[in-house]
Formats: structure tokens, C-alpha cells, sequence
């Protein structure tokens, strides 16, 4: 399965996170366990099956997990490239909360009914239903990643080399229903583990995110009271 936000460059933020939202770039967003397990050096890259299969298999196993993530959003229409790091959690089915420490402090939360907002900036509050992409293999990668092969057409990025300077294996993917905000996704998987390392959404106007995942806990066990969002005290609720 979504770069910028209120109040100049965050209110440029929050619409952007919102399309990035709805396109599953974070809750992309989108979003995604990656361990950093090294791939020996003159290691075998695997068949384009090995390598998907191994995959899925990775993110049908996954229930939830924890990561660090640091982003970089490319706006074409603005050419301005906005930076964020913060700390992701995602669970099945469809929950997920993201905390940007930089450049603007902000919580997205989704029980999977309704999608929470949180700018301390403007002590508000937006409150809409979750987007039905976050359900999707678009909105979170750990409900997606488990069926690659029915929703996206999977080639390596670059046939010739299929894995980086890193010895990721490095997939390319397109829906295969067309999505205006995710016209395209590339990932960066470890051959051992199966998880992704990195993560680039590219929308059909040329905007792109770019994800990169560190720390990360695998099935740790999070509580559903993570992905329940209550608004603090004199924050402006807008929605409901």
C-alpha cells in the first residue's frame, strides 16, 4: 500500500503525508520490516521466483514490527526534496502509526477504522476514515508483501545486475490496477531474511519517497493500544 504539512512548509508537509497516505507511501506505507542481516560477499543472486518467493514467504510470517525510518520526499512540481526520520509500527491488519521526530514533529495513527492526524505545531487534529489503500498492498507492506505476485507485475530493477552494491536483491514493481499515486515501487530486499532494506514510491506525476528502515523488531508483540489515538488536551479536533 502515502510530504510537507500545515502552516507553510508543514502545511506543505501535511498535504503532502496526506497523498503519501493515500497513496500508501508512509503508511506505505507503507510500509515495512527490514533487518539488516549482510549477504556474504560473492554470494549467488537468486532467480527472479527465489527471489519473490522469498519475499512473501518473509511478510507472510510477519503479525507486526517496529522501525526506525528516515525519508526523503522528492515534490517535482516544487523540485524540493523534504527530509524526515522518525519511528514506524505497523500490524496486522491494517494498523499503523508513524512518529516524525524531523523536520516537523507529528503522530499518523490508524486502527484500521479511522486515521488520527496529530500536528503539535497547531495543537490540531485531523480525523478521517482510514483510506481503504492502507488495507491494501499499497498501504502497508505487511499486508501486501505476503501476495506480491497478485497485485504488482515483479521484474528486477536492473536484469543485468539484480542486486545492489549492498548484495540486496533490488525488485520492481507496478500495480497491476492502475494507482495514480503509486504508479511504481522499488525495493531493496536482503537475500537471507527477506525483508526490505529500502523502499522507493514513485506517483504518476514524478513525486517520489524514499524510505530507508534501520532498528527494526520483528513480530515484537505490539499493543492494539498503539494504534488508537486519543487527541491531548486543547488540540482542535477537525473530522471525526
Amino acid at each position: 500500500m502515502s510530504t510537507s504539512h500545515p502552516s507553510t512548509s508543514s502545511s506543505r508537509r501535511s498535504k503532502s503525508w496526506g497523498s503519501d497516505l493515500r497513496a500508501g507511501a508512509g503508511p506505505l506505507l507503507l510500509v515495512v520490516a527490514l533487518l539488516a542481516v549482510a549477504v556474504p560477499v560473492g554470494a549467488a543472486a537468486p532467480t527472479l521466483d527465489e527471489a519473490v518467493q522469498r519475499l512473501e514467504t518473509t511478510y507472510q510470517g510477519l503479525r507486526d514490527l517496529k522501525a526506525e525510518f528516515r525519508q526523503a520526499a522528492f515534490n517535482r512540481t516544487l523540485n524540493q526534496t523534504t527530509e524526515a526520520k522518525g519511528t514506524l509500527y505497523l500490524k496486522k491488519p491494517g494498523k499503523l502509526r508513524w512518529e516524525y521526530t524531523t523536520p516537523t514533529p507529528q503522530e499518523i495513527v490508524s486502527d484500521g477504522q479511522k486515521l488520527w492526524v496529530y500536528t503539535p505545531e497547531l495543537k490540531q487534529v485531523n480525523v478521517t476514515a482510514a483510506p481503504q489503500a492502507l488495507a491494501g498492498p499499497a498501504g502497508s507492506f505487511l499486508q501486501g508483501l505476503g501476495q506480491v505476485r497478485e497485485q504488482f507485475e515483479v521484474r528486477f530493477l536492473n536484469p543485468a545486475q539484480p542486486t545492489d552494491a549492498d548484495g540486496n536483491v533490488v525488485l520492481n514493481l507496478t500495480p497491476k490496477n492502475p494507482q495514480p499515486l503509486l504508479a511504481r515501487l522499488v525495493l531493496s530486499v536482503d537475500q537471507r531474511s527477506g525483508l526490505v532494506q529500502k523502499a522507493v514510491l514513485y506517483d504518476e506525476l514524478g513525486n517520489e519517497v524514499r524510505l530507508a528502515f534501520l532498528d527494526v523488531a520483528v513480530n515484537p508483540g505490539l499493543s492494539d493500544k498503539l494504534f488508537v489515538f486519543t487527541p491531548p488536551p486543547g488540540a482542535v479536533v477537525v473530522g471525526n
